[in-house]
């Protein structure tokens, strides 16, 4: 229930029909096929708001410290087992196709940050990367910063979360868990020289930055309900840290970082549509934060530090997409002395910036197509980098050293493999660092890549993008995969995915539909997802859904949809709305009982989401998420086959909500189509944590989609 709620995975269910040609008719096997699936006991639970009651028989799932939860759960994984187990051998050659795709013994292309070449690698048989630096030039010693494999050893799950290196290079504060969640992070401190911690943890951490003293770090901690709400300063000597800012708004999170000046340390205070910066010099850390600019409802800003100047990125209600402005070192507080740098257009959105000394990098997103601009300080001519194919994504890296005239940037499409480059902007040469290697090998021209467009319910335009082998016919026969997020203005970018292509080399159109409800097409496509224009979101994706199968790229009974987190409360309104357009739909850790869980502000990340999806204390938005809440409108009619993931450790979406909306869908469902249900016992959100197991969870779920089309090899 936040923007760490992105996830994606796939499944599908069908009993092909008169359509099909009869050399495609294929049996499908069906639940009564297999032994009864488990029934989870009914415990009516009541609640009344404004006046409307609501029986819940499943709120006694919440509780996983309660035997016959973890017994039902158990149950439902065992049926799983038994129902999954004729797709074994599938399942290890879908699993063997993704590894040979993916180069195991890789390195990443280095990083120059004060003073040393910083760079990562992963080694064929190991889960988990491992972290290294060297000085000066690539030629110099290595230094292993962490090995994670040996920190993981013995764990069923493990999370590394990043690390942050003093200045003077001599310490690393780094952030980890072992329970697979993604909002609850351990972090300690060690010596890089000598390789040992100095005794130094903090349970809870959620950022942190060093002070120029290589003696001082502030990071952020979080309270029971997971918000990041304060910032503490403590000395590596001292037993106890100061707090030297909490934020009191529940809707607020608070974070802590460094400027690429090295001059400022700044605490940052954002909910989802308001923001505030306080910052104090890098060489005095016991100073006093200062107020960049007092929090107004509905202003975004973010400051940029330039050693002569602030960049402040800036966003409101007239400025959806966002400008830049210039703001002096000093009475940068008082508005009327900024200057415009970059002016709102309605049609760009400002996507990110990064500061060098001579240029602010921009990158731009335009009618759903990433630009990538150095604009110059002084002034002069912008240098835009031009992207000829009509579907790609390309992202902005930067440069961590703030007087280089050089940047990076990746670049990917659905057929192309992601690749780093860099930019010389005074000489305008791109050189190619590194690309995504296909051990397998992969042929980009044997695939098509398109951009089309759907006309949604109320006549908007909404752009798909999709690949799919050439050849391939447009006759209704095919196997198709919808996917989507559509939540919290996160655009469902398209990439290259070494796993995705065991479903297309099988002859699936793979579409991502970029809906409302994400920023793909502008700021003002995520208003009109969000809050009271939620549905328009689910509208979208069905529109999206038609359109494959009306211009003849697959039918209902060959199409599957996914989404995960956020995109799996898609997938429950969708599927109750529309439950015939689909064969397969696919749900991971899905936030499904919205208004439950958005009542209840003792849990996780809930009070917060009040700007995104309303709140339901206040009676027109209680209606209205009523209307669409997954869990909330099952109803007594045929579905498609389902399957839903779930982590027993999730802090994003509690484990309840995936158990409790299965355990309501089997007791009122009418067709005999597969309903399973996934828990990972040992871990949270992003499910199995080494590299390798998360591959074993994309061939489960590769595998369920293609045994319900009928294919087993």
């Amino acid at each position: 229930m936040s923007k760490l709620r992105v996830l994606t995975i796939c499944t599908a269910v069908l009993l092909l029909t008169s359509c099909i040609s009869k050399k495609e008719e294929v049996t499908v096997l069906k639940q009564f096929d297999f032994q009864a699936p488990p029934v989870a006991e009914v415990k009516p639970d009541t609640f009344n708001n404004f006046g409307q009651q609501r029986i819940d028989n499943y709120y006694w799932l919440k509780d996983k410290k309660n035997e016959k939860v973890i017994e039902y759960l158990k149950a439902e994984n065992a049926y799983t087992e038994a129902v999954m187990e004729s797709t074994k051998e599938l399942q290890t050659t879908i699993y063997d196709e993704i590894l040979s795709r993916i180069k195991e013994d890789d390195e990443s292309y280095p990083l120059f940050r004060n003073g040393y070449w910083y760079y990562s690698r992963t080694e064929k048989g190991k889960q988990y990367r491992t972290y290294c630096r060297r000085k000066d030039t690539m030629d110099a010693k290595e230094e292993v910063i962490f090995d994670v494999n040996k920190m993981a050893e013995g764990l069923n799950a493990f999370i590394f979360g990043g690390y942050s290196v003093s200045p003077d290079n001599s310490k690393v504060a780094y952030f980890f868990n072992e329970t697979g969640s993604y909002a609850e992070y351990v972090m300690k401190i060690k010596d890089i020289n000598i390789g040992e911690e100095i005794g130094f943890t903090v349970i809870g951490a959620s950022s942190a930055t060093w002070a120029n003293d290589n003696e001082t770090i502030f990071y952020s901690l979080i309270d029971q309900t997971l918000r990041p709400y304060q910032i503490h300063r403590r000395k590596l000597d001292e037993p106890e840290s100061t707090v030297v800012y909490e934020e009191k708004d529940p809707k607020f999170n608070t974070y802590v970082s460094g400027s690429k000046t090295k001059e400022y340390i700044f605490i940052g205070s954002a909910s989802s549509t308001t923001s505030e910066e306080r910052f104090i010099s890098a060489d005095k850390p016991n100073d006093t934060f200062k107020v960049f600019m007092p929090r107004t409802q509905d202003i975004e800003y973010f400051v940029y530090p330039h050693k002569d100047k602030f960049f402040v990125r800036y966003k409101d209600k007239e400025n959806l997409n966002g400008k830049i402005f210039e703001a002096p070192l000093s009475g940068y507080d008082d508005m009327s002395e900024w200057k415009e740098f970059v002016t709102h257009n309605e049609n760009i959105r400002i996507e990110g910036i990064d500061v060098l000394n001579d240029y602010v990098l921009l990158e731009l997103r335009r009618n759903g197509l990433s630009e990538i601009v150095a604009k110059p300080i002084s002034g002069g001519m912008d240098k835009t980098i031009d992207f000829p194919e009509p579907i790609y994504s390309a992202t902005l890296s930067g440069n961590p050293e703030y007087d280089s005239n050089t940047f990076r940037y990746s670049y990917t499409s659905l057929n192309r493999p992601t690749t780093l480059y860099e930019y010389d902007i005074t000489t305008e040469t791109i050189v190619k660092l590194k690309e995504q290697e296909v051990p397998s090998g992969f042929n980009p021209e044997d695939y098509t890549v398109e951009r089309i467009w759907a006309t949604a319910k109320d006549g908007v335009e909404v752009p798909m993008a999709l690949v799919y082998k050439k050849g391939l016919k447009k006759d209704g026969t095919n196997p198709a995969l919808i996917y989507s997020y559509g939540s919290y203005g996160m655009s469902s970018d398209v990439y290259f995915s070494a796993s995705i292509y065991s479903l297309i080399d099988r002859g699936f159109v793979y579409a991502i539909a970029q809906i409302r409800g994400g920023s793909d097409l502008g700021e003002q496509w995520y208003e009109d997802g969000k809050l009271l224009n939620k549905k328009n979101s689910f509208t979208d994706f069905i529109s999206c859904s038609e359109k494959l199968i009306n211009d003849g790229y697959t039918s209902s009974n060959k199409l599957a949809a996914m989404g995960g987190s956020a995109g799996g409360l898609l997938m429950g309104a969708v599927v109750n709305s529309r439950p015939d357009l689909y064969q397969t739909i696919v749900s991971q850790v899905p936030f499904v009982d919205v208004i439950n869980t958005m009542l209840d502000d003792s849990l996780p990340l809930t009070t917060g989401e009040y700007e995104e999806w309303g709140n339901p204390n206040v009676e027109e938005y209680y209606n209205y998420i009523l209307s669409y809440s997954p869990y909330d409108n099952i109803n007594a009619q045929d579905y498609p086959n389902i399957l839903v993931t779930g982590g027993i450790n999730d802090s994003q979406v509690l484990f309840h909500e995936p158990a409790k909306y299965v355990a309501k869908l089997r007791s009122l469902k009418s067709d005999d189509n597969i309903l399973l249900m996934k828990m990972n016992m040992e871990s949270g959100h992003g499910g199995a944590t080494g590299r390798y197991e998360g591959i074993k969870d994309t061939a489960f779920e590769f595998s369920f989609i293609l045994n319900r089309v009928g294919i087993d090899k």
